[in-house]
């Protein structure tokens, strides 16, 4: 099952910590933003006297990988649904098909890429916690294997069943998520989807795609198209950053 997070809504004070940490850990530029953006990859709002993170979900299937043209996201058997900058042609596919609606682009960018939460990959193969989980000073967001976190969501939900919404969110979600919350007040109530069906979207995709018939003409087309694209975007990162360059030098 891989690693993944618990988000506890009745724990979070909304001190912003995780999101700090996220931030820094990433090396994103600016201010924590009220809503996710390219540049701030998770967020937490007050809804219904309630605290609730939005971050990537990390689904298990995930469908940004199914539609993505190019292998610029996969998930990886740690559990994080990684992103390859140097893959992608700004196509924004995955930002249609995620069900969470969570990447971003980066339209102020003269070399555009997406960004999204990508689970502190780089520290879980270290064997780190998230830097989320970690400057979490109340725990409410907990980190470790996912199976793990599953029974300890179920403990707390039926310790204490009047504290808590019954439903682990991102269980069954899409297929599940390695991302899970649970709440004292209904998921929808604090702005999440609860109508996502059980099985993952990305099924659709592959459905579909197998049902084509002979597209080689066209599909050889469309990677000589990809090549382009992604050898423009390369050329006019070169170029940007040797006139950076020069103007350090200057």
């Amino acid at each position: 099952m891989g690693m993944g997070l618990l988000f506890d809504a009745t724990r979070c004070i909304g001190c912003g910590a995780c999101s700090s940490a996220c931030k820094e850990q990433n090396k994103l530029p600016g201010k924590v933003e009220e809503v996710l953006t390219a540049y701030t990859w998770t967020t937490v709002k007050e809804k219904e006297g309630t605290n609730i993170r939005r971050l990537c979900m990390h689904c298990e299937v995930p469908t940004c990988a199914s539609v993505c043209p190019v292998a610029a996201l996969v998930k990886t058997p740690e559990g994080p649904v990684v992103y390859d900058a140097k893959r992608c042609m700004g196509c924004r596919y995955c930002m249609m098909a995620c069900p969470f609606e969570i990447p971003k682009y980066q339209w102020d960018s003269a070399v555009p890429i997406v960004g999204k939460c990508i689970l502190c990959a780089g520290r879980l193969k270290e064997g780190l916690a998230t830097a989320c989980a970690t400057a979490c000073p109340v725990e409410a967001t907990t980190f470790g294997k996912k199976e793990d976190l599953i029974w300890e969501a179920r403990t707390r939900l039926r310790t204490k069943p009047g504290a808590y919404v019954n439903q682990i969110y991102g269980l069954t979600e899409a297929g599940g998520t390695s991302v899970m919350m649970i709440s004292n007040v209904p998921f929808e109530k604090l702005g999440l989807k609860s109508n996502l069906p059980a099985e993952p979207p990305a099924m659709r995709t592959w459905q579909v795609l197998s049902n084509i018939p002979d597209f080689v003409g066209v599909w050889g087309v469309f990677l000589y198209g990809v090549h382009w694209i992604t050898a423009r975007r390369e050329r006019v990162a070169d170029a940007t950053n040797h006139d950076n360059g020069r103007e350090d030098r200057s």
